[in-house]
């Protein structure tokens, strides 16, 4: 192939520095995760010894979803030179296929920027953050790396439920906050009342917010130099012992897991022997640089440095993250590492041939390593086989998890309806025994304990925040009444946006609430929420029969006041979804004995009476009624199996009501 015909994502990857050891290199290529190759004739290692702590400022870019953290994190990249402007720098940090088809961001992404700001060289460490609420707790773990944030807030849409909700993380965290008013070239941009509502709301004063243009890099060159000015330099030291945080990692098929790394002391170099706090294992590393956003290799990290490591660890268990890296034989304080992200949302998963169940084990794996907020836990079924009980932090953390694991992966799964941790207050003696407690929390319809033995049951709650025009109050209102919440709260944020709280269910959230409002509202109602407890409710297990036998697979908890809608609506589908047999199905809903909705899926009948022309009737009604025998006998003896696509189908739509 000639030199011409090369295409420039050929050049601009022999360009790329070579993140491998030098033994892989075969031509000087390696290859690395997702099928892709690295030229290794790159750069040379940068000597990081010339940053200084005091030249070090480590921050945040934090928002609601769609105000433009990844443009204006494209835009910082551009100015300080990390990246070449071009027209196609269009969320750089965003590198999961899934983030640009869906145009959000759902993973932190950190690069390191080289800035001169009067004579003086900034290392400056930025992390991307998401601004979905089901990925809150990526933005609280990437908090723990930073002495700052970037708070951006829309000139159009103004101050959103998860602005509020992100601003709170970063307060709590004792962060230094900039707040920044992006997209003010809109033409019904408002900046001056997006200020008046950052100052009622956050106490900030008007003065200190700056006004930018991410998308035309309008003033944003500003921004930088007050990150430099208001966020302070890490308070740690290189003289004294190595202490590192894992705050995430990723697993490349080549070389391991690859770990994200904050210095808080001490220095690490190619070749050091270091152990992890967690697994005590010792390890030797074999390459450690820093993300310009690829992955650069240096001669050495430094404390208040953030960077990447690689030291053979081959497992995925091995890399937790909020673990703590410290020299061989130099044993430190773990740090406090971070609190667990805890489920909203559970659902089953289920390879469709149970031939890849070994293959999605192994995908999960190193997915969770990823995603260290998804909780797995081992499960089975009998219609759909063996599997596993995943915990999500809400209904689109569960659906980009899915679809990572297609689009990276190539597995094809079965997911079922999502459901909520509920508890049960036990009174059985024998059961609390059995437990070895006397309250457990069930994640699974099949664990749910009869009444007789429970004294009391309770469902999770959270409590949510609506941003909304004042037009839509009136609606709003009512499908929160509708959805069993209470309100807490209610502030007009200036004379056209309200801010309302209440407190919801959980499962009455955690499925259709969203689009309802959206639709309700046209669209301009945004909604966070926060997990709030538990609190007693009047529950019930529902069961779905088939011919009187129970099917566990679609076996639901729900609240009482909403069991009869739910079972007919589940009754009808199943109508739908089971083909028709020689004999009659009964499909019901039933609360223990008590049977509350039922579909009848009638047999597949001959006609026998067609050889009768004219004639006695009674001829008629004795061939009607041996038939009539017939199926009654075959109702007894014939079991009601549901095919497999029966059951996707109906577990599939229960998120599409």
């Amino acid at each position: 192939m000639a030199l011409a015909g090369r295409t420039a994502a050929w050049w601009a990857r022999l360009r790329s520095p070579c993140p491998a050891a030098a033994p892989l290199c075969l031509a000087g290529w390696m290859p690395a995760a997702g099928g892709r190759w690295y030229s290794c004739r790159g750069k040379e290692k940068l000597d990081m010894s010339t940053y200084p702590v005091e030249s070090i400022r480590n921050f945040s870019i934090i928002a609601h979803v769609d105000h433009g953290k990844s443009t204006l994190a494209d835009r910082l990249l551009e100015i300080t030179g990390t990246i070449s402007k071009t027209d196609r720098n269009k969320q750089v940090l965003d590198k999961l296929q899934v983030e640009r088809e869906r145009g959000i961001t759902v993973k932190a992404q950190s690069a390191s920027l080289f800035y001169n700001h009067e004579g003086i060289n900034y290392l400056l460490n930025l992390i991307d953050t998401p601004g979905h609420v089901d990925f809150s707790y990526e933005v609280s773990r990437s908090l723990s790396a930073c002495q700052g944030v970037i708070l951006v807030v829309d000139a159009n849409e103004g101050i959103q439920a998860q602005t509020v909700a992100n601003f709170y993380l970063a307060f709590e965290a004792q962060l230094s906050i900039i707040p920044v008013i992006n997209k003010i070239d809109l033409k019904n941009a408002d900046p001056e009342r997006v200020e008046k509502q950052i100052e009622k709301l956050f106490d900030i004063p008007t003065d200190e917010c700056i006004r930018i243009s991410a998308k035309q890099g309008t003033n944003v060159e500003k921004v930088l130099q007050k990150v430099i000015e208001k966020i302070p330099p890490p308070q740690c030291n290189t003289a004294d012992p190595l202490k590192a945080l894992v705050f995430d990692s990723t697993f490349d098929h080549y070389r391991g897991v690859v770990a994200n790394v904050a210095l808080f002391g001490g220095e690490i170099a190619k070749g050091n022997k270091i152990v992890s706090a967690h697994t005590k294992k010792r390890y030797e590393v074999s390459e450690v640089g820093i993300l310009t956003p690829n992955e650069q290799p240096t001669h050495k990290l430094y404390a208040g440095q953030v960077g990447y490591l690689i030291a053979g660890m081959k497992e995925v268990t091995e890399a937790q993250i909020g673990d703590t890296l410290f020299l061989y034989k130099q044993p430190v304080e773990p740090l406090p590492g971070f609190k667990s992200a805890k489920p909203m949302v559970f659902a089953g998963m289920y390879p469709v041939d149970q031939t890849e169940y070994n293959n999605l084990k192994s995908a999960l794996e190193r997915l969770t390593l990823n995603d260290s907020s998804v909780t797995v836990h081992r499960d089975s079924s009998l219609a759909l086989g063996a599997g596993w009980r995943l915990g999500f932090l809400g209904l689109l953390h569960m659906e980009v998890f899915n679809q990572r694991l297609e689009q990276e992966y190539n597995m094809s799964v079965i997911l079922t309806a999502p459901t909520v941790p509920y508890k049960a207050v036990l009174s059985s003696a024998k059961l609390i025994k059995e437990y070895g407690r006397d309250e457990i929390t069930i994640i699974n319809p099949a664990q749910f304990p009869d009444k007789l033995s429970v004294s009391e049951y309770l469902e999770p709650t959270v409590l949510g925040t609506i941003v909304t025009p004042h037009e839509y109050i009136g609606k709003i209102i009512a499908l929160c009444q509708d959805r069993r919440a209470v309100q807490k709260d209610m502030l007009y944020i200036d004379e056209n946006r309200v801010m309302l709280k209440y407190l919801f269910p959980l499962n009455e959230i955690v499925l259709d609430f969203y689009d309802a409002l959206k639709s309700l509202s046209s669209g301009y109602a945004s909604f966070d929420y926060e997990d709030a407890g538990y609190q007693t409710a009047d529950l019930i297990k529902m069961d779905i029969l088939l011919n009187g036998n129970p099917v566990e697979e679609l076996s639901t908890i729900i609240h009482n006041d909403k069991a009869y809608a739910a079972g007919k609506l589940l009754c009808e589908r199943l109508k739908e979804a089971i083909p028709r047999q020689l004999f009659e199905i009964a499909i019901q809903a039933a609360i223990g004995k008590k049977i509350i909705a039922r579909e009848t899926l009638k047999a597949y009948r001959k006609n026998v009476v067609a050889k009768c022309y004219g004639g006695d009737i009674t001829r008629r009604m004795k061939l009607l009624k041996r038939q009539a025998e017939s199926k009654r006998l075959m109702r007894k003896i014939g079991n009601v199996e549901v095919p497999r696509d029966a059951f996707i189908r109906v577990l599939r739509r229960e998120t599409d009501k």
